[in-house]
């Protein structure tokens, strides 16, 4: 992972889209947060902390759907896009900013409040 800074926040370059599978995941570390980088089958790419809402699940071994993600162990569904649980289930997760620069992506390196 390469960090560097804009005028905006600190991005760290984690690879590229070509290393994640369409609908699937790959997970980095910062500090001591496991983020899940997740890519749909259109090709956008969202970040998420690496834990479900409702019981700490790792979403990045669950299934990538329209604009969602569904926890492997329960089954909640995990919108990409705010963190937030859908349906009747309540509860989010942290996500976290990411730009594509051609087909590089960077990675904001703080999570979104």
């Amino acid at each position: 992972m390469t960090a560097h800074t804009d005028t905006r926040a600190a991005y760290a370059i984690v690879g590229t889209i070509d290393d994640i599978p369409a609908q699937g995941a790959r997970c980095v570390t910062m500090g001591e947060t496991r983020v899940a980088v997740f890519r749909t089958a259109d090709d956008r790419i969202f970040a998420l902390e690496d834990r479900c809402p409702h019981r700490g699940g790792p979403l990045s071994q669950g299934i990538v759907h329209d604009g969602c993600v569904t926890c492997p162990l329960h089954n909640w569904v995990i919108s990409l896009q705010s963190g937030r649980a859908t349906g009747a289930d309540d509860g989010a997760t942290c996500t976290f900013d990411v730009r594509l620069e051609g087909r590089t992506i960077h990675l904001a390196m703080r999570a979104n409040d």
